[in-house]
C-alpha cells in the first residue's frame, strides 16, 4: 500500500523555520520524481519543489529559491523540506506528491494529506 505522510507543519512568525517530513511507503523515493505543493488561499495548487530521485537533482519555485530547501533520507524513505525565512505569504497546506512538477500540479495518484503552515505576527 502507498502512503505518504507529512509532518512538521506548525503556526510560526514571520522570519520563522519549520522542517516538513513526508515518510513514503509503498515504493522508493530514488526512482521516481517527488515534489512538494502547497494550497494557499489562492485558487490552485502551488508547486513548490522537486527532485529527481534517481539524479539527486532538485528545483525550486522562484518565490522559495535561496529560502527553502528539499532534501531526502533514502535510509528512511523520507522527504524534507527546510523552510527558513518564512513570509506570511507562505501560509498554506503543504504536501508531497509522487511526481514531477506537471503531474504533481495537475494532480498526482499518489499524495498525503499534507500538514499546515500558518506564518503570522
Amino acid at each position: 500500500e502507498v502512503q505518504l505522510v507529512e509532518s512538521g507543519g506548525g503556526e510560526v512568525q514571520p522570519g520563522g523555520s519549520l522542517r516538513l517530513a513526508c515518510a513514503v511507503s509503498g515504493f522508493n523515493i530514488t526512482r521516481t520524481f517527488m515534489s512538494w505543493v502547497r494550497q494557499g488561499p489562492g485558487p490552485g495548487p502551488e508547486w513548490v519543489s522537486q527532485m529527481n530521485g534517481i539524479s539527486g537533482w532538485f528545483d525550486y519555485a522562484d518565490n522559495v529559491k535561496g529560502r527553502f530547501t528539499m532534501s531526502r533520507d533514502v535510509a528512511k524513505n523520507t522527504l524534507y523540506l527546510q523552510m527558513n525565512s518564512l513570509k506570511p505569504e507562505d501560509t498554506a497546506l503543504y504536501y508531497c506528491a509522487r511526481g514531477n512538477k506537471g503531474t504533481a500540479i495537475l494532480g498526482s495518484t499518489y499524495r498525503g494529506q499534507g500538514t499546515q503552515v500558518t506564518v503570522s505576527s
